[in-house]
């Protein structure tokens, strides 16, 4: 009896030692899912008793809103390490059970899927896996044909088994190694979650609980909370493009039916992003969260909220800053659109942003740029025009002259849309002096044909327009080109001169005097 006892003792002072080590029962999500995986590993050692009796179903876990993965992931780890494979077995099906027990066996089954299993070896328990996934089958038909409210028991128990399957750390090491190894990350495969067999249908339930009437929300906001929010939104980084899309989508039905987290999912948002613009240049999720704000911003009410400027300025405006622009782009334009088009007022913000961050040295990321220019001056009414043209149009001239064609022709596309084309012609006599030089070299020795083309089409329209003012303007360009060469010949003759200096005074070597002041123009050479 007393060798019995004591045997027993070492066991509890192990448990003690873990729960010191995790700081007395708060874990964190990276080390439940750890703990995790050692339960895995440690399936054969036959350690525990039942599993299924591990979970009663009348015991809620207490705080879940307020430490999710932590206390919940305790809770599993204490009941689940050891178990034999042989103890985890399927539970009956709701058809087998009275309609007054199925929320009961509804609650035991989301315990069982709290076990978390060792994906990294494929041929490792290969029924136990089967028999949870069947779980997570049962248990999202379930919550789809349910026609009664959950409770608040219930709640707390999906709150729990959706923390610890999906809250878990993402390994950012492969990435880290391709950046120093000089990988190019936009053409690289993204790694797929190995779990995903098992997580995909965890997200399904997730979505179809959250989306589902039989959901009070007014009960479930104090589990799905602020901490619960902040890792989801956490999760936005998974290199997984289908775990990401779930979580957009999940993400999207939270903020419709959750009013009283809106203003924290939108902050949470801004400071991934600014934490993107301006430290990392690294995240996966960028594009799936511009996605959300563009229905989020769709939906604004007007006048706009100083809050919602803000956040244009602050945070969507600085996004075209990083070089993976491409990743995003599509629904980052479409955001910073739905905002002229909501207060075409913030017409002149956005333009003199982009030109901010145009591109100096990156032709891709200039048409981009261009392209988006022109759905935000489509939706631009002539008084914005008139604040930002003359900066506006001295970068276009600038792209009109690029030696790349397609930036050139997407700088002369311009012109094929009516409402822009009508702005420039009522604001010709600003606009035309600005790149009319641009315009006349490109149809003289621009190298690429369609250019050329497009070049002289513009010409056209306005010589149609305004004859007189583009008379004038080739005058002046005349004259500056003449002043220009007269300039030239001026510094090659300076030039020639020192050579020639140069050359006398060489063998004696003395150093060479000029007698005459140099040009002007010539001074920074």
């Amino acid at each position: 009896m007393i060798k019995q006892i004591f045997s027993k003792l070492p066991r509890k002072s192990s448990k003690n030692a873990e729960s010191r080590e995790h700081g007395g029962g708060h874990t964190a999500p990276s080390t439940a899912y750890a703990s995790a995986s050692s339960r895995s590993n440690d399936l054969a050692s036959g350690k525990s008793a039942n599993l299924v009796s591990s979970f009663p179903a009348t015991n809620p876990v207490q705080d879940v809103g307020k430490n999710h993965g932590s206390k919940a992931n305790k809770g599993a780890n204490t009941k689940l390490n050891g178990i034999p494979t042989s103890s985890y077995e399927p539970l009956p099906g709701f058809r087998e059970v009275p309609n007054s027990e199925k929320q009961n066996l509804f609650v035991k089954k989301l315990n069982l899927c709290c076990f978390l299993f060792d994906f990294s070896d494929p041929t490792k328990h290969l029924k136990e896996k089967e028999i949870k996934r069947q779980t997570l089958l049962e248990i999202v038909d379930y919550v789809t044909s349910v026609n009664s409210k959950f409770t608040e028991i219930v709640i707390q128990e999906v709150i729990k088994m959706v923390s610890l399957n999906l809250f878990r750390t993402m390994s950012p090491q492969s990435r880290e190694n391709k950046i120093v190894e000089g990988f190019d990350l936009e053409e690289e495969e993204p790694s797929m979650d190995p779990a995903w067999p098992h997580l995909q249908i965890v997200y399904e339930f997730f979505l179809r609980f959250v989306a589902s009437p039989e959901m009070d929300a007014k009960l479930a906001k104090r589990y799905i909370d602020h901490s619960f929010i902040l890792k989801l939104l956490d999760l936005f980084d998974s290199e997984d493009p289908r775990e990401r899309e779930y979580l957009k989508t999940i993400l999207h039905r939270i903020y419709g039916k959750f009013m009283v987290h809106r203003p924290f999912i939108r902050k949470v948002i801004n400071n991934i992003f600014y934490r993107f613009i301006f430290e990392t240049e690294k995240h996966n999720g960028i594009a799936e969260l511009l996605e959300i704000l563009g229905s989020i911003i769709n939906g604004f009410a007007l006048p706009l909220k100083e809050e919602h400027k803000l956040f244009l300025i602050r945070a969507l405006i600085p996004l075209h800053k990083p070089k993976c622009l491409a990743m995003y782009h599509q629904q980052l334009s479409y955001c910073i659109t739905q905002f002229v088009e909501k207060d075409c007022k913030l017409a002149d913000t956005v333009i003199r942003g982009l030109l901010k961050y145009w591109p100096v040295t990156n032709s891709s990321k200039e048409v981009m740029f261009l392209s988006e220019l022109e759905e935000v001056l489509e939706a631009t009414q002539l008084p914005e025009f008139q604040r930002c043209m003359v900066p506006l149009f001295r970068r276009i001239a600038r792209c009109l002259n690029c030696p790349h064609f397609q930036v050139a022709e997407r700088a002369l596309f311009l012109w094929n849309n009516d409402h822009i084309e009508n702005l420039i012609k009522e604001n010709r006599k600003i606009i035309l002096p600005i790149i009319f030089p641009a315009l006349e070299k490109n149809a003289r020795s621009h190298w690429n044909q369609a250019v050329h083309s497009l070049t002289l089409n513009v010409r056209k329209i306005f010589y149609d327009l305004d004859p007189d003012l583009l008379k004038e303007c080739l005058v002046k360009f005349q004259e500056d080109e003449l002043k220009e060469n007269e300039v030239k010949a001026r510094q090659e003759a300076t030039w020639k001169r020192l050579e020639e200096l140069a050359a006398k005074k060489a063998a004696s070597n003395e150093a060479v005097l000029v007698s005459h002041k140099l040009p002007t123009g010539t001074a920074s050479i």
